[in-house]
């Protein structure tokens, strides 16, 4: 019998002009289905809105993607089914009910960034000068949520926006955790005569470090945020800005220095914040943070003394910060988190022993913590 020639008997390997004819096809399908559930989703909305019940529901956002993670087979990743599903599910919202969201501008900010995360990219976004615009905005009604930076890891807490939850009637509702890795970057591709470097202050806090080594005779000058000042930098070659990549993009700029943050491990967190009647507080998940803020009399023990309901009931405390209440009398305010969510026993007996030893007690959110 004569040898039989190599691949002979099987099937030709396709082309690359076949295949992307099979990749044509079945965008079509998915855009027919992607349509298809818009379609369904435009009910939804209808009855949401017939009903009066909330359009943006993020448990429920939550437990889509879980249930498509859990489904997907492969070879797409977990995490990039989670991405691909929050645009879908954003997208038809947008069908629903444009949610409109309060954030740091201007376009580019890492405050942006943690909003598209949470909302999805088909919010409606509202650019704002400052945390105080955001809150206000919020608090107004002119935005239905904000996304506000509420503690960095190396830098800690951000103070404006504990004193502006003391003062709005804004709760949290929800949080995001982004891994901040800042770039340095300029209209010149260059690190040559650069003499100011704009950010925000936590920004050229986080970045010292590098700035002592590298650039140590520029003047840091402090800006609203970071992407305002890789929009100044575009103005001046003698400046450059700290700020996320894609700010240089959006700004036209080079990035002359990658990764330049002290801590290569730099997370900061956001706090998605509404009006009660916008979002009640979200229902427990099992993994929960509950923020509140306290005062009390200064009086010797008084500290402890807010501790022992704690204790009593097993409920763990994860923050405590402190802000002068401002009256002249050495008085304090205490943001705390506690672990867990009021619906659970322990921690509602454990609140309800707290506040009888409080002068000053308010509840700012009970929300899912990011995984």
């Amino acid at each position: 019998m004569a040898d039989t020639p190599a691949g002979a008997g099987s099937a030709p390997a396709p082309d690359l002009l076949a295949l992307r004819d099979q990749i044509d096809a079945l965008d079509q399908q998915l855009l027919d289905v992607l349509n298809r559930r818009a379609k369904v989703a435009e009910l939804v909305g209808e009855v949401k809105r017939r009903e009066g019940t909330p359009f943006f529901r993020p448990d429920r956002v939550a437990q889509v993607i879980e249930k498509i993670k859990t489904a997907n087979p492969g070879p797409l990743k977990g995490e990039h089914v989670a991405a691909i599903w929050r645009e879908i599910m954003s997208a038809c919202l947008a069908l629903e009910s444009p949610q409109r969201v309060a954030v740091l501008g201007p376009v580019g900010t890492f405050c942006e960034q943690a909003a598209i995360e949470y909302f999805g990219g088909a919010a409606d976004l509202i650019y704002c000068n400052s945390f105080d615009e955001v809150f206000h905005a919020t608090a107004s009604g002119s935005a239905q949520y904000g996304v506000v930076g509420v503690e960095n890891m190396t830098e800690g807490v951000v103070t404006r926006s504990l004193d502006l939850f003391l003062h709005t009637p804004t709760h949290v509702v929800g949080e995001v955790s982004l891994l901040i890795r800042h770039a340095l970057m300029r209209k010149d591709n260059s690190l040559q005569e650069i003499e100011a470097v704009l950010a925000h202050p936590q920004a050229l806090a986080q970045c010292q470090g590098w700035l002592n080594k590298h650039l140590p005779n520029a003047e840091r000058r402090a800006v609203s945020s970071n992407a305002e000042g890789a929009r100044l930098a575009a103005s001046n070659p003698a400046w450059a800005a700290i700020a996320s990549e894609r700010a240089s993009t959006i700004f036209g700029l080079h990035v002359v220095a990658h990764a330049i943050q002290d801590e290569a491990y730099n997370r900061t967190r956001f706090a998605v914040i509404c009006l009660p009647q916008t979002m009640a507080a979200p229902p427990a998940t099992g993994r929960d943070c509950t923020s509140l803020i306290v005062s009390v009399t200064n009086r010797p023990g008084a500290m402890h003394d807010l501790l022992v309901p704690l204790k009593t009931h097993g409920v763990s405390m994860t923050r405590l910060e402190s802000r002068p209440a401002r009256t002249g009398q050495w008085d304090y305010y205490f943001y705390i988190d506690l672990d867990g969510h009021p619906s659970q026993p322990n921690v509602a007996a454990a609140l309800a022993e707290l506040r009888e030893l409080c002068a000053f007690y308010k509840v700012i959110g009970a929300y899912p913590l990011k995984a």
